[in-house]
């Protein structure tokens, strides 16, 4: 498994779990997370306030609703970076993306496009909310002859896992690298969800952590005193993501 454990803290109030976060829309008016460059430095800034010094933005691309591809993440970067200058503001900010693993995805790979990963060869992806992929492992044997190794975002949040936990088991033993969304933790996404991330994290199945940032709410949500609690004692105080550092 990846190695995620870099050391311990103690808890405090300024306790958060992650510096780097490698899943999050911040880059501006490419996808359903950030609108504009004022909401995205705004969303910095709370980032910042929660302790985290880096980010990694991955805006969704997705088929047939956002065909964002190098041109369309890098020019939103580049403005996003040339705020932060302008306004003085010392936070690092990289971009990758959040792949849809459906036929546009496949078409991506099978054409030798490349791909925009997290870090190395680590791609971030995601399946679709409401229908089971068929060919789960036909899809990740693609990928990784393709040269890539996959993080499955938020697998927690996906509900035709929630009947059967032990499929969760499965897409880690067959290479997939699970990252957990913070706020599924805290049950922003449901019971469901929470109980599913709480299965995963008790297991030691996950790799990583993100905030999966796209608003406000969200970052109220994050900042919330009660659920960073909730972070430290499920989390058992650990920080994740050290080895992502830029």
């Amino acid at each position: 498994m990846f190695s995620i454990f870099k050391k311990t803290v103690q808890f405090s109030s300024d306790y958060f779990p992650i510096v780097t976060d490698i899943h999050s829309h911040i880059l501006p008016g490419i996808d359903d997370g950030s609108p504009d460059i004022e909401t995205s430095l705004e969303l910095i800034a709370g980032l910042m306030k929660l302790g985290i010094k880096q980010s990694v933005a991955t805006p969704h691309i997705i088929g047939d609703l956002y065909r964002n591809d190098a041109n369309t993440i890098n020019n939103a970067l580049s403005l996003l970076k040339k705020a932060l200058v302008e306004k003085q503001i010392d936070f690092k900010v990289a971009a990758a993306a959040e792949y849809m693993l459906d036929d546009y995805f496949l078409e991506l790979l099978t054409l030798n496009k490349p791909l925009l990963t997290v870090k190395d060869n680590l791609l971030l992806t995601e399946f679709s909310y409401v229908a089971k992929p068929f060919n789960v492992e036909q899809m990740l044997f693609s990928i990784i002859t393709g040269g890539y190794q996959a993080i499955l975002a938020h697998p927690e949040r996906y509900i035709y896992y929630h009947n059967d936990f032990k499929q969760y088991d499965h897409l880690n033993e067959i290479g997939f690298l699970l990252q957990v969304n913070l706020l599924s933790l805290a049950g922003y996404y449901g019971k469901p969800a929470a109980k599913a991330a709480h299965y995963i994290i008790k297991n030691n199945l996950h790799s990583f952590i993100g905030t999966d940032l796209h608003h406000e709410r969200h970052l109220n949500a994050l900042s919330d005193q009660k659920n960073r609690q909730l972070f430290s004692t499920m989390l058992k105080n650990r920080r994740y993501n050290e080895d992502m550092l830029f």
